[in-house]
């Protein structure tokens, strides 16, 4: 499946956006779909993930309350609205999608992997 991902851009402490991320190739309704994100000069890290098979979602603990995965799965199509952003929200943010729908933390669950979208978050 390839992944694209976008929404990205330039916001203010305390704004909201949204991301999106659109899959083509195979439908991913048995797939579990995760976002994650690399700051500079730190590792990739988790962000949120949503399993389709019984739509839990499960978030990092720095964006709990503020961050919200949900997807549209006729459209092939997974969110983030990010709400209340912050500084340290700054990062590129990646799409990915775990064929074996696992919708775990580790980056290394994940088979295929978007392209990267930019947020960044002045003060």
């Amino acid at each position: 499946v390839q992944l694209q991902a976008f929404g990205g851009g330039l916001v203010q402490a305390g704004d909201s956006l949204r991301l999106s991320c659109t899959a083509s190739g195979r439908t991913f309704s048995s797939y579990a779909m995760g976002w994650f994100r690399q700051a500079p000069v730190k590792e990739r890290e988790f962000v949120a993930a949503i399993s389709w098979r019984g739509g839990n979602t499960y978030y990092a603990n720095s964006v709990k309350g503020r961050f919200t995965i949900s997807g549209d799965n006729a459209k092939n199509t997974v969110f983030l609205q990010m709400n209340s952003l912050k500084p340290e929200d700054t990062a590129v943010y990646y799409c990915a999608a775990d064929r074996k729908a696992r919708a775990t933390m580790s980056q290394f669950e994940y088979d295929s992997w978007g392209q990267g979208t930019l947020v960044t978050v002045s003060s």
